[in-house]
């Protein structure tokens, strides 16, 4: 088989452009490639940042496991199949020459009796037990799942937003949480969190109350001019 070519830049922000729609794109493993026979496919599941080393994450075809691989050990052409070899043309048949007439066996003396063989000693159980050196490790295994992190931000109006990152990734972007959910979370995981956070909280009660007597004044008002309006 040709030496097959390094993934270039371009294939790889295709293979990106495809995940993104929602594709998963066919790659072929190539002589470099560890742990899986040159030729084989694979399906591309994800591609990690930043774009080197064992980046590419592939589920190879008969395989329940998600490995990772380099540019350089994939490509996207696809192999030719193996043409198979003729078979050899069976030999012609050779006349075979008249056979002589067989002779009539000689006696052959009385074999002496055969001395008893000594009684070996049964193996012990630990030898066939042992385990056996195990073979190479070439087989790659699945990458671990990164790391999450949840950060919590307040604004100065007392907004709280959350987002959450795994590795390098960012997978939920700064979203609104109510103030009650942050009290709640900030109790059962730490006392001191809970310290933390409660000037905060208190801050944005306080523009609660401010907010209810304000919107109480305003129904008082408005109930004076409709009691006026009415008279």
């Amino acid at each position: 088989m040709p030496q097959a070519r390094t993934l270039s830049s371009d294939e790889i922000r295709g293979l990106r452009e495809e995940l993104s729609s929602g594709g998963t794109p066919t790659l072929w493993f190539t002589s470099a490639a560890v742990g899986v026979p040159e030729g084989r496919s694979g399906k591309v599941i994800a591609l990690d940042e930043p774009a080197e080393g064992d980046f590419i994450q592939i589920r190879p075809a008969g395989s329940k496991d998600v490995l990772s691989f380099s540019a350089a050990e994939v490509t996207t052409v696809k192999p030719p199949r193996k043409r198979k070899e003729p078979e050899p043309a069976a030999p012609a048949p050779v006349a075979e020459a008249p056979r002589a007439a067989a002779k009539a066996p000689e006696p052959k003396p009385a074999a002496a009796p055969a001395r008893p063989e000594p009684a070996r000693s049964a193996p012990s159980a630990g030898a066939d037990s042992a385990p056996k050196p195990a073979a190479a490790a070439n087989r790659r295994k699945p990458k671990p799942p990164a790391g999450a992190t949840v950060i919590l931000t307040a604004d100065q109006a007392g907004q709280w937003n959350v987002e959450v990152s795994t590795g390098k990734k960012r997978v939920l972007r700064p979203t609104p949480v109510s103030t009650s959910a942050v009290a709640q979370a900030a109790k059962s995981l730490h006392e001191e969190v809970a310290a933390a956070v409660e000037p905060l909280l208190e801050a944005a009660r306080e523009q609660q109350r401010e907010r209810v007597e304000q919107l109480e004044q305003q129904l008082a008002d408005a109930q004076r001019m409709l009691h006026e309006l009415t008279e």
